[in-house]
């Protein structure tokens, strides 16, 4: 595979940021091949120090490090600056996280002997890296791997390469050996031929549902390598017996449009009692109506930036247009209001009258609304997705709360709360088409080490009492 130029555009103007070559696949996973035996070899005291470093890299460098988020993803720079202070928080969060889920432990065992339960790194972890939260994510596969004594080979987005070699570059820096964290640029065939490749022993992803997907069913013959998918959901938020109009309001546009839509635990679907949907939605486009849409260091600060590319927003205007035609009924039309830039206004359409709705992650600040009739229907139809990641319940009924957690399809369930802002000291992941059963953020370190249990005496000892013949 020949190299090439890599260029990143920043989404609000448009303007070059960056430009790099695409790197060799087999070069960068033969380098972490050969340089993780001796970091894993290394006292977890010494691999923590080195983390802990990084996190004082960071630190020092936050302000640039945020400015760089902001320009190449289009977030506004205040939320730039609270993803630089997760990627800071995930190494202290991922120590503690590794200390109590893969603590060692001594049994003890008849005879004198002992059990022993201590763990050991899979190797080379590949980490494939999404666009929405180029640092705070693949970070928090890369801070677990590292601590775990396995070394990596980070290929970020092709839309976010600046902020990937940015994120590696404080790695190398803290003192991490360049040649356990290395970083791949390229598209999505390095991307391919990352995950294929044999020396990697397993991989860790942040992405899109087919992706994840395609990826499941190449690893299908290999279980030997760890895959850990979280694959993004179709979120519902639910509004019962929620008599607070405003404070529902202001959850729904959190989850609905904030990061541009652009998060996986974003509110897809509204789902609302028809008894109280006028006052809601009247409430809900009021606040929308306010929202600034605007460039990352604009003045006001925005509450939301353009979505990553054109293409994107393209994509989502088709959407749009789509459920419009299946028999949507427009509240608030998806606008560009920069031609040229990939600047979209929130959007909203009701689709309860679509006898089957797409059961797609639009992937940007479309809501959809849907009116239920009774509470049990509510929940159908929060369950009505493949995905299964974030379901949240907008009520003042902890009866109604109980029900709803006992039968949402989600690996995140929340009550009047946002869908999205999961905490990084709790697991995070879904199910469905949301992941494979492998939560990550503090139970990353399941699936970045393995358990090794051993039976254990100072000296052997055996006999056999039955089934011999006399001597």
């Amino acid at each position: 595979m020949s190299a090439y130029e890599l260029i990143s555009f920043e989404p609000a103007t448009n303007a070059e940021l960056w430009r790099g070559q695409s790197g060799d696949v087999d070069a960068e996973v033969a380098i972490a091949r050969e340089s993780w035996a001796s970091w894993a070899s290394r006292p977890l005291a010494y691999r923590t120090e080195a983390l802990r470093r990084f996190a004082n890299v960071v630190r020092g460098r936050a302000d640039a490090f945020a400015d760089l988020i902001a320009r190449e993803t289009g977030k506004p720079l205040w939320e730039a600056h609270t993803e630089v202070e997760t990627v800071i928080a995930k190494v202290d969060i991922s120590i503690k996280a590794y200390a109590e889920r893969t603590a060692q432990r001594r049994l003890d065992a008849p005879m004198g002997s002992r059990i022993a339960l201590r763990h050991k790194p899979h190797g080379v972890l590949a980490v494939l890296g999404p666009y929405n939260f180029p640092a705070h994510l693949p970070n928090g596969h890369i801070v677990p791997a590292l601590l775990a004594g396995n070394a990596v080979v980070f290929k970020p987005s092709e839309k976010t390469p600046a902020v990937g070699a940015f994120l590696v570059s404080c790695f190398h820096e803290s003192g991490v050996p360049e040649g356990c964290v290395r970083l791949l640029l390229g598209g999505p065939d390095e991307g391919k031929a990352l995950a294929a490749h044999d020396g990697i022993d397993g991989l860790l992803f942040t992405g899109s549902a087919r992706t994840g997907i395609a990826l499941n069913r190449a690893f299908a013959s290999r279980p030997e390598k760890i895959l850990a998918l979280e694959m993004g959901g179709n979120n519902p938020i639910v509004v019962w017996e929620s008599p607070d109009v405003h404070a529902a309001a202001v959850i729904i546009a959190q989850s609905a449009f904030m990061s541009a839509g652009q998060r996986c635990t974003a509110a897809r679907r509204l789902i609302v009692d028809e008894r109280v949907h006028d006052p809601l939605i009247d409430a809900v486009c009021a606040l929308v109506g306010r929202i600034i849409v605007d460039a990352p260091h604009a003045k006001p600060a925005p509450f939301m930036g353009p979505v990553i590319d054109n293409e994107s927003a393209d994509l989502l205007s088709e959407s749009f247009l789509e459920l419009m035609m299946r028999g949507g009924r427009p509240i608030r039309h998806l606008e560009r209001p920069k031609a040229g830039l990939p600047f979209l206004s929130p959007a909203m359409i009701d689709t309860t009258d679509i006898a089957e709705r797409p059961d797609v992650e639009l992937f940007g600040p479309i809501l959809q609304v849907i009116r239920a009739k009774t509470f049990e229907d509510a929940i159908a139809e929060a369950n009505n997705t493949r995905y299964g990641l974030s379901a949240t319940l907008l009520s003042q009924n902890p009866v109604l709360y109980d029900q709803f957690w006992a039968n949402a399809r989600a690996g995140i369930v929340n009550w009047n709360k946002p869908t999205n802002g999961a905490s990084s000291a709790a697991p995070f992941g879904g199910i469905g088409w949301s992941g494979n059963h492998r939560p990550s953020a503090y139970y990353a370190a399941d699936y970045c080490a393995y358990p090794v249990v051993s039976s254990e005496a100072e000296q052997a000892r055996a006999s056999i009492g039955v089934g011999l013949r006399d001597a």
